[in-house]
């Protein structure tokens, strides 16, 4: 028996993301489609795959046995995918590119802008997101990522480090002083995350215990949280190069040597990392992610 690849990818996608609407959008699709292919689909089985409870859909029996054979066939045919587009030698094309939020707005826009006007060929897409992106699913091409990465069948280069500084603006210093030592921090007004305990662990590596209630602002989107700090709300902490840039807020060299440091990796799927336009795109950003490490330590 031979099935439409077509209806085991809705299947596969469908289990994967647990509803037809959310297999629609990861496939571009609508959500009727999903649902002719499901139906289809136990047609040609002669078995159901979904028990449907008004919108719910829950895998009967068969359907949980089929999952994994679906699932490694969506695999395999993403690795298909990659192998294919690894042996592409053109130049020109679409890369995509993830980044967390911060580098995709304040770092990488210089340098893409300089990848433009050296390979104009190259359509350049920019996820700006700080969750994982998926390599192997093809979410990314080349990922910029604060960690180092151990997704299986992923390339990786360290590039440098980012250092890491605490900011006030100068109209939030006129108003309460300037702090001198990393304890003064406790008697001012600190931004930091809502969910993320990036910041609290900092400072429970540095032997102070607060929780998040220790932030008078909280936001996990690290944009909107610098600019809390420019417009004078109270202290932060950035990449040192990005603070150093702002006129209206002054570095606090507070315990520099304290705080941590980001490491920069690049990441790229082993068989993209065989594409000529792949490969060119991710020695662009090594090069100019590690001037601007350097530039930032300087």
């Amino acid at each position: 028996m031979s099935f439409d690849w077509n209806l085991l990818k809705t299947f596969a996608a469908v289990t994967e993301h647990g509803s037809l609407a959310a297999a629609a959008h990861a496939l571009a699709s609508s959500q009727p489609t999903m649902s002719r292919h499901i139906a289809a689909l136990e047609d040609d089985l002669g078995v159901p795959l979904f028990d449907r409870t008004g919108r719910r859909l829950e895998l009967t029996p068969n359907g949980v046995e089929l999952q994994e054979h679906a699932r490694q066939m969506a695999t395999a045919a993403n690795r298909f995918s990659l192998a294919a587009v690894g042996r592409s030698e053109t130049i020109a094309g679409t890369i995509r590119i993830s980044a967390s939020e911060i580098v995709a707005s304040y770092i990488l826009p210089d340098i893409l802008t300089r990848l433009h006007r050296a390979e104009p060929a190259i359509e350049i897409e920019l996820v700006a997101t700080d969750r994982t992106e998926n390599l192997l699913r093809r979410e990314a091409d080349i990922a910029i990522r604060m960690f180092r990465p151990d997704q299986y069948d992923v390339i990786a280069r360290k590039i440098g480090e980012f250092q890491i500084a605490a900011f006030a603006a100068n109209t939030y210093l006129e108003q309460r002083g300037e702090p001198e030592t990393l304890a003064d921090l406790l008697n001012h007004d600190i931004i930091g995350y809502d969910r993320s305990d990036q910041i609290l662990m900092g400072f429970r590596d540095a032997g102070y215990e607060v929780d998040r209630q220790f932030f008078r602002f909280r936001c996990d989107n690290q944009v909107v949280a610098w600019k809390m700090v420019v417009a004078g709300f109270g202290v932060g902490f950035m990449q040192a190069g990005i603070g150093d840039a702002e006129p209206h807020v002054k570095r606090i060299p507070i315990a520099d040597n304290d705080l941590p440091t980001l490491p920069i990796w690049l990441a790229a799927h082993t068989e993209l990392k065989t594409s000529h336009r792949v490969r060119r795109v991710f020695d662009f950003l090594a090069t100019e992610l590690s001037r601007v490490a350097r530039q930032q330590q300087a």
